[in-house]
């Protein structure tokens, strides 16, 4: 029997708890690829788009407060577990995918259908769990049924000039050279599947 959503999303965020805490404070201060960022950095926007997601399921999230970075402390990978936690929590309740999520970063806010709004999250952390294995030197790997759910997402993210302001959730999508779903998905979504952390 197929996955349903919830479990396939479920399944992509323990997947970047996995990842991070393969972390050291000294990899913090990596470079990440998504331009301009830091791990630390990375991980404090994985952390509150956990929360966003999570206030959004419960209809409280049009505060686009809800959505800001929040102090990782001196534990940021603790941080992220819990903030992980938070949101699978919130999406584990029964019917959240029936009802209306209020995404103030995404387009006019919304509110979207559950559904959408949880894979838009799951294709968020099948690249992110993507971003900090390539910054820490390491592979991921999913099932190829999460992939499939994934890819399928990436292909209708709006390109074009939705991608080139200073809001934007995503890069302009780059060649993904006949590579793997996961490259392609990454690709998609604006990194390169080749790009490597710089030597130290």
């Amino acid at each position: 029997m197929n996955k349903d959503l919830v479990a396939l999303d479920a399944e992509a965020v323990r997947t970047s708890v996995d990842v991070v805490a393969r972390a050291t404070a000294g990899d913090l201060v990596r470079p990440t690829p998504c331009a301009g960022w830091t791990l630390r950095d990375l991980l404090g926007h994985m952390a509150a788009q956990h929360y966003g997601f999570a206030a959004a399921s419960r209809g409280e999230g049009e505060d686009i407060a809800v959505w800001q970075p929040r102090p990782l402390g001196d534990d940021p990978v603790g941080a992220y577990r819990a903030a992980a936690q938070h949101v699978l929590e919130a999406f584990a309740v029964d019917g959240v995918t029936e009802r209306a999520f209020p995404l103030p970063e995404i387009r006019d806010g919304g509110p979207f259908p559950g559904a959408q709004a949880v894979s838009f999250h799951l294709v968020d952390y099948v690249v992110h769990s993507w971003d900090v294995a390539r910054t820490l030197g390491h592979t991921v790997t999913f099932d190829p049924e999460l992939l499939d759910a994934a890819l399928a997402v990436a292909r209708v993210v709006p390109g074009g000039e939705a991608r080139l302001g200073p809001r934007a959730a995503f890069a302009p999508a780059v060649a993904a050279d006949g590579g793997s779903p996961l490259d392609e998905i990454v690709a998609l979504l604006g990194r390169s599947p080749s790009w490597r952390p710089a030597p130290a």
